[in-house]
């Protein structure tokens, strides 16, 4: 069966694209006789960050045979818009090829996509042959930037595939124990919210204590001490969280308690951590086994917006 799409799509191209980051702008004629993979992706989103290894893994291996690869970063929320957001995000997440900036949707919109992360993948004559929306299909999309360079000339190409670090924010969900799903936390998209007691929500139910204003795209906390909870059934906890007014202490329980070994990156085991940049941050990550858990993280400072919370 082939691995390659029935119609041929000619690359768009990025000329909506508002800036670049680690190259000057990319055309499709200056990348004739590449095979080119564009991926899209925006730097908070999870779905985006558990297929980084992969792409950074392929664009290492096979720059010298003939690939390129092009992040078009397209921003889900206002904070990702701005260009030194995106380039600290970049460094963090050692994001080395070129990075097309697409703050007004141009890029996102001439390849008609809808989706991240989405990856597309451009023969050496210009023509989008594969394409994938999401994550997984790994070894598949592998297997046919392969093809496209053999396609190209391209001398040397092996049948191996790259072997990537399943850990930090690049690891694989925990699929079979993932039960929960991302929800947002402004008016504009929010569900599952529970007006009752944090003891009293029900699985998936999240709920606001504190004085917190609910705009569009974030639930925003006026006065220091207010607190999200959530029940939730999964790994791995994130938020999407920025700060209005510098950095803001933070304290997360879980069923009343400090996670301990089940904390996250960005907190300790007392269940400590601190809000500075306005970024995804793990809350939780268990080491055991999964069931209904309440979480409830509480800020000692004011200003918060919170906009999503992602599982894993």
């Amino acid at each position: 069966m082939s691995l390659f799409t029935p119609v041929d799509t000619q690359l768009p191209g990025f000329d909506g694209a508002t800036g670049w980051l680690k190259s000057k702008p990319l055309t499709p004629e200056g990348l004739r006789g590449r095979v080119v993979l564009t991926d899209f992706w925006t730097y908070t989103c999870i779905n985006w960050l558990r297929t980084l290894s992969y792409v950074r893994a392929w664009a290492e291996k096979y720059a010298d045979q003939g690939l390129v690869v092009v992040g078009v970063h397209t921003p889900e929320f206002p904070f990702e818009r701005d260009v030194e957001n995106v380039r600290e995000a970049a460094k963090d997440l050692s994001v080395e090829y070129p990075i097309a900036l697409d703050s007004e949707y141009a890029v996102w919109n001439a390849f008609a996509n809808r989706y991240w992360p989405a990856v597309y993948i451009a023969d050496a004559q210009g023509r989008i042959r594969y394409h994938h929306f999401g994550e997984g299909r790994y070894e598949e999309s592998e297997r046919a930037i392969q093809e496209l360079l053999r396609e190209a000339g391209g001398d040397g190409v092996g049948d191996d595939l790259v072997s990537v670090a399943d850990d930090g924010l690049e690891a694989q969900a925990d699929w079979g124990n993932l039960e929960t799903p991302e929800t947002y936390l402004g008016s504009e998209q929010a569900q599952n919210f529970a007006g009752k007691a944090a003891d009293r929500l029900g699985l998936n139910q999240w709920t606001l204590t504190g004085d917190w204003a609910v705009e569009p795209h974030a639930s925003v906390l006026n006065q220091a001490g207010g607190a999200i909870a959530f029940r939730f059934h999964a790994r791995d906890v994130h938020l999407v969280l920025r700060s209005r007014e510098g950095e803001v202490p933070f304290r997360v329980l879980v069923d009343g308690e400090p996670p301990g070994d089940a904390h996250g990156l960005d907190v300790d085991e007392e269940g400590r951590g601190t809000l500075v940049e306005p970024r995804l941050y793990q809350l939780i990550r268990q080491r055991g086994p999964i069931s209904d858990r309440l979480l409830e993280i509480s800020f000692l400072g004011s200003g918060v917006e919170a906009y999503a919370f992602t599982f894993g």
